[in-house]
């Protein structure tokens, strides 16, 4: 018997991470699902090594492990996050922590996985904040950077494991109706902006569109080390 063709997603209770399993499941991956929030098929946190191991490990179990989209993260304003003369180390800690060395703790345990299995995918979160920079609306920079570091460490595990069969690749939202952005979805001067900052539809984007892309980039057999943005625009201007 053909064993399964496994998909392991983080942050799985979250609205993208949400979309993905589904979309994922339809295009008949047995998806893992894992979060630290309890609810998930695998109670986790990713930013520990302890748990990075044992969610993969889990996945692995279930099959050949052949992708990884690494839906999880935080904004952390809330945490001390903001402009660099005023983001706390706190908030800086805790932001890269939950963004950026969850990344590579699941990618550390993930990869050999993936090359065991004949190749595979990795697609990371990233943000077009990662790629250009916000004014005062959007003036995270612990976040910001936690997500530039995304997009540098996904391109270099797409180099070195390129021989391998490991494809690893960033999508790059914009403004996503999700739960994340509930602070910009209730700011009447935010969502005026939106005709500017994403001016393919002057609204938010759909969870459902960012899973598309995740979906795309880890069945994509000839594409790596690139950045899709899904962002309406935003970063064409």
């Amino acid at each position: 018997m053909t064993e399964a063709r496994v998909a392991l997603i983080t942050g799985a209770l979250g609205g993208i991470g949400a979309a993905a399993v589904s979309a994922f499941r339809q295009a008949g991956f047995e998806v893992v699902g894992a979060d630290r929030q309890p609810g998930a098929e695998v109670t986790a946190d990713v930013a520990t090594s302890e748990g990075a191991r044992s969610a993969v490990g889990l996945a692995a179990e279930r099959g050949h492990l052949k992708a990884v989209f690494l839906a999880h993260g935080i904004s952390g304003r809330d945490l001390g996050d903001g402009p660099v003369t005023e983001c706390t180390e706190e908030g800086w800690d805790a932001v890269l922590d939950a963004n950026l060395r969850s990344a590579f703790l699941i990618c550390r345990h993930a990869v050999p996985r993936l090359v065991e299995a004949g190749g595979g995918a990795i697609v990371a979160l990233g943000s077009v904040l990662g790629l250009v920079g916000g004014d005062e609306d959007f003036d995270t920079h612990a976040y910001a950077a936690s997500k530039a570091g995304i997009v540098g460490l996904t391109r270099a595990i797409a180099v070195r494991y390129a021989a391998d069969g490991v494809r690893a690749n960033v999508v790059a939202p914009g403004l996503i109706a999700t739960g994340m952005s509930l602070r910009a979805q209730s700011d009447p001067r935010i969502r005026a902006r939106l005709r500017k900052l994403q001016p393919l539809t002057g609204d938010l984007g759909r969870p459902e569109d960012v899973a598309g892309a995740a979906l795309y980039l880890a069945q994509a057999e000839f594409v790596t080390g690139t950045v899709l943005a899904v962002d309406g625009g935003w970063t064409a201007q």
